[in-house]
């Protein structure tokens, strides 16, 4: 009887079980949080290309002249992750437009999220 009591009031390795408890969930809100932080980089770097490059469309007539060294241009300014956007660009009512889209894949260890991103922007 007196072992089941020293037993039962024991503490010894409740930090370890607490800690296996609660470290799955800190591990995956850590990785989910960098995972989050790569893919919002992915689309403000994707809307600061689009921008410059309908930028350079209509100011810098010398550098962007046709569509093709548009899209060249607005590829050499997108600095996020290397995941391979496809950049268009068309004269709009509004301006020179050029626009982005590229799916994002978002690996989580048990499952694959696929998230499509796109921007645009027109500068006249």
């Amino acid at each position: 009887m007196r072992n089941l009591k020293s037993m039962r009031l024991n503490q010894d390795g409740t930090t370890a079980v607490e800690f296996a408890m609660v470290a799955p969930v800190f591990i995956l809100l850590v990785i989910g949080t960098i995972g989050l932080c790569f893919a919002l980089f992915l689309v403000g770097s994707l809307h600061f290309a689009v921008e410059d490059g309908a930028r350079c469309a209509s100011v810098k007539t010398t550098i962007c002249a046709d569509a093709a060294s548009t899209i060249a241009y607005t590829r050499s300014r997108y600095l996020g992750p290397n995941v391979s956007p496809t950049f268009t660009y068309t004269s709009a009512a509004c301006g020179n437009s050029v626009s982005a889209s590229v799916s994002y894949s978002m690996d989580v260890g048990f499952k694959t999220f696929v998230v499509p991103i796109s921007a645009t922007a027109c500068f006249p």
